[in-house]
């Protein structure tokens, strides 16, 4: 990486190994702060930290939904850099795709503890680790499948606009000290979104207003400037990103 002015400041990013969240990340320290990423790939963290840079990033390995693993990434974290000023919750899951009718409810109860209660989870670990005393700001990666309908993705769909409702409720919690956003991404080429535009990506970038897919540096954009000065008077908010797909709800 490049010599940056550092920030003074820390983040915690969970679910950043790659796509989304690596995303973040890299905004993030391109700013000048320091980062810890988490992931349940140990290898895979491994190299993005590597990638990233190992003087300033830390990974932590485990399952989102693992208290235990929680209660890691945040001492890891403090450990390594005395502060979090900022959380991201980007850790997600999304493993079936189909009607809601022939949903499994375990599978569903696996989207919620991954998707929401392991954002509440870490959220209530840095609060009382650094951001209760201290401020700061907290960024939940929801989904335009959380503010619309979606169809055979519902299950990440509900988890998504739970996501939202979080925002909604820690905002309210957690002010003046805090300020929690969240961003409400449409499709963005990734791994996890593949299968959304494989084979088809031009067809399906011909729906959005701005003529392209998302990719990771526009929700990493969006972050830094959710945890930054420029945001201040801003909480409980969901900002879409979506290339303006959304403008074209409801038009046949």
């Amino acid at each position: 990486m490049t010599t940056v002015e550092l920030s003074g400041k820390v983040a915690l990013v969970t679910g950043a190994s790659r796509g989304i969240g690596y995303g973040i990340a890299e905004a993030l320290l391109a700013r000048g702060d320091r980062v810890c990423i988490t992931g349940r790939n140990e290898d895979a963290l491994k190299e993005a930290v590597e990638r990233l840079g190992a003087d300033r990033v830390i990974g932590v390995a485990g399952k989102a939904h693992d208290e235990a693993h929680q209660a890691v990434a945040v001492e890891r974290t403090m450990e390594a850099f005395g502060r979090i000023d900022f959380l991201v919750n980007n850790a997600g899951t999304n493993p079936v795709f189909g009607p809601m009718a022939d949903l499994d409810l375990n599978v569903a109860r696996k989207v919620f503890e991954t998707n929401v209660v392991s954002a509440l989870g870490f959220a209530q670990r840095t609060w009382k680790a650094w951001q209760s005393a201290n401020g700061g700001a907290i960024v939940n990666i929801a989904s335009l499948a959380g503010v619309s309908a979606s169809p055979f993705i519902g299950a990440y769909g509900m988890s998504k606009a739970a996501m939202v409702n979080l925002t909604l409720q820690l905002g309210h919690e957690f002010a003046p000290l805090v300020r929690v956003n969240a961003i409400a991404p449409a499709v963005v080429k990734t791994k996890f979104a593949q299968a959304l535009y494989e084979g088809r990506e031009a067809e399906a970038a011909a729906a959005y207003p701005l003529g392209r897919l998302g990719v990771p540096s526009d929700i990493g954009g969006a972050a830094a400037f959710l945890t930054s000065e420029q945001s201040d008077w801003i909480t409980g908010q969901t900002l879409v990103v979506d290339g303006g797909i959304f403008l074209n709800a409801g038009v046949s």
